[in-house]
């Protein structure tokens, strides 16, 4: 697709300011939605102009919290309203953000994820999911819930992945003229992560010495879903796209 009009939802978000640098980067034209921009995808206000004309809908809105019944109304809310407004819009499709191993996770805001993608899949719009590893910048929010200079990491493994490669990889499905068939049987839904396995506390040490803070190993226990984890149910699956920096390259440009 070329030079065309993209609404995303989430703009201003960790992940979203990515999205849209690299739709500008290649040609596009990118709106903006978040409640910063005048656009509220929970309540419709502004939808309706943020969407018209656009080709493609990007949503890579995020809840803000971990409770999963909360999170899970965002989405289902969040999916219905970008689905019905774009399809009244004319909009093509609808591209949305989710986590690998949402298929199996069973409480908190990845568990979330199931709604979000369900509720995608059923809209009126032709809909594609990219499932992502934990982002570079999660270790970081591990260490900012725990104040004070000694932080508790779980050992689980992970396949960290920078922001700026899953929106890389997202305006790729994004613009895609000919698209993949509906996930199914024997059509996984398509993943995105880092390099390669690595712990999640082995990262947090890693930019722990850079914020003196002192990172404890743990083994996980009271995270949800600590032994889906702990058996690498969240790291990719062989289908996987893999793409660097690794959490450590990607450290060390950080400013």
């Amino acid at each position: 697709m070329n030079n065309g009009k993209f609404a995303v939802a989430g703009a201003t978000g960790r992940l979203g300011r990515h999205v849209m640098d690299v739709l500008e980067e290649r040609g596009h034209q990118a709106v903006p939605m978040s409640r910063a921009t005048g656009v509220d995808i929970i309540t419709g206000e502004g939808l309706a102009d943020a969407v018209t004309g656009a080709d493609v809908i990007i949503d890579v809105a995020s809840w803000h919290a971990s409770e999963q019944e909360a999170a899970a109304e965002f989405f289902r809310t969040a999916a219905r309203h970008l689905h019905e407004t774009g399809h009244e819009a004319g909009a093509d499709r609808v591209v949305a953000m989710s986590i690998i191993g949402a298929d199996k996770a069973t409480s908190g805001f990845v568990a979330a994820q199931q709604v979000h993608e369900e509720a995608h899949l059923a809209g009126p719009l032709p809909a594609r999911i990219l499932r992502a590893a934990q982002f570079h910048e999660f270790v970081g929010q591990l260490l900012d819930w725990q104040p004070g200079d000694i932080a508790h990491v779980p050992a689980l493994p992970t396949q960290l992945v920078a922001c700026r490669t899953v929106a890389e990889a997202l305006v790729d499905l994004a613009v895609a003229t000919a698209l993949p068939a509906r996930p199914g049987p024997g059509v996984p839904i398509p993943e995105i992560a880092g390099p390669r396995r690595e712990s999640m506390a082995d990262a947090a040490k890693l930019l722990g010495e850079r914020r003196g803070i002192t990172v404890v190993e743990v083994d996980g226990s009271g995270f949800p879903d600590a032994e889906i984890a702990a058996a690498g149910g969240f790291l990719p699956g062989p289908h996987a796209k893999l793409a660097g920096p690794t959490f450590q390259e990607w450290l060390e440009v950080q400013s």
